[in-house]
């Protein structure tokens, strides 16, 4: 069965390509995976400052030979790059890696601020040196760039209800994606739906949840992508759990990004763009354990997603 091609709107008006492709971790391997990904039909490619995937993703780019107007690019500016003079510096850096004059969307990685300069991790002795930056000031820069059109969209990542409420009050332009980590293990259902009422589209980082080895919270669940329910209900479609959890988040008018190296999995992961039953919905929808796998809040200074679930206790700073 041939993947639908789901496109969703963003409140620009912009249509996203429902299943996109990650591009963090291993970055000498984007390059093939990213070009093996336009050819196989993916028009959505998600990247990042910090991820050092930017040149990689370029180059596959041109290589494909799919018109730029086809492709739906992200990439998100980095904690060091938050003072308001320095936002669109690290856009135009961004571009120039990617070898293109706009993006489709720029987000904010995460809300809270490095100390400013050149370096990705700056170290005040062991800990991250945090900035003192607001994140309403950087996006208050960003809104700039939005209307330039250096970035024809902008939005966040990684924000908690609170800062997005704050977000909203202070600023003009209505973020048009929030990028969360997001799966059936980690629904955040009312967040969500929040979001949406706003005209705020979510993309899902993360949408096989603990399949990734670095998440060290997974390890005391077994993977999602091989939950027995999840692998139920994939199978009356003929498709696997990963697939069905990717169909799952595209139910929902969600975004998906998974990502991967292996050509077999990049083709397959493009399968899950297929319609689940609203029965099927709601039978996933029932897996919510709020389970939370990414929150580097110790490492960043920053007390991440404070009002969401999945904040455990330990997390907290």
């Amino acid at each position: 069965m041939a993947h639908r091609g789901t496109h969703l709107k963003l409140n620009t008006g912009a249509s996203v390509p429902a299943l996109g492709f990650g591009t963090w971790q291993d970055k000498e391997a984007q390059e093939p995976a990213v070009l093996h990904a336009l050819k196989s039909g993916y028009r959505h490619i998600d990247t990042a400052a910090i991820y050092g995937t930017e040149p990689a993703v370029g180059s596959a780019i041109k290589k494909s030979g799919v018109p730029r107007g086809e492709i739906f690019l992200v990439t998100k500016l980095w904690n060091n790059s938050h003072h308001p003079d320095d936002v669109e510096a690290a856009l135009d850096a961004s571009l120039q890696k990617l070898g293109t004059d706009y993006v489709d969307l720029y987000l904010m990685h995460w809300p809270g601020a490095f100390r400013r300069g050149s370096e990705k991790f700056p170290k005040d002795g062991a800990k991250v040196a945090v900035g003192e930056e607001d994140y309403v000031a950087t996006y208050k820069a960003m809104e700039k760039c939005f209307h330039s059109g250096k970035a024809r969209a902008i939005g966040v990542s990684n924000f908690s209800r609170a800062e997005l409420e704050r977000l909203l009050k202070e600023t003009d332009v209505v973020p048009a994606a929030h990028q969360i980590e997001c799966h059936p293990y980690l629904a955040q259902k009312e967040f969500v739906e929040w979001q949406q009422s706003k005209g705020i589209h979510v993309t899902q980082y993360s949408p096989f949840g603990n399949a990734n080895p670095v998440y060290d919270a997974g390890k005391e669940v077994g993977k999602l992508i091989e939950d027995k329910t999840l692998a139920e209900v994939g199978k009356k479609y003929g498709k696997s759990g990963a697939q069905t959890a990717l169909a799952w988040g595209i139910a929902h008018g969600r975004t998906v990004i998974p990502k991967s190296k292996t050509e077999s999995r990049i083709e397959a992961n493009l399968e899950g763009d297929f319609e689940l039953s609203p029965e099927d919905v709601r039978t996933i929808d029932g897996l919510d354990k709020k389970l939370r796998f990414n929150d580097p809040s110790k490492n960043f200074g920053w007390n991440c997603y404070a009002d969401l679930d999945g904040k455990r206790d330990e997390n907290r700073i």
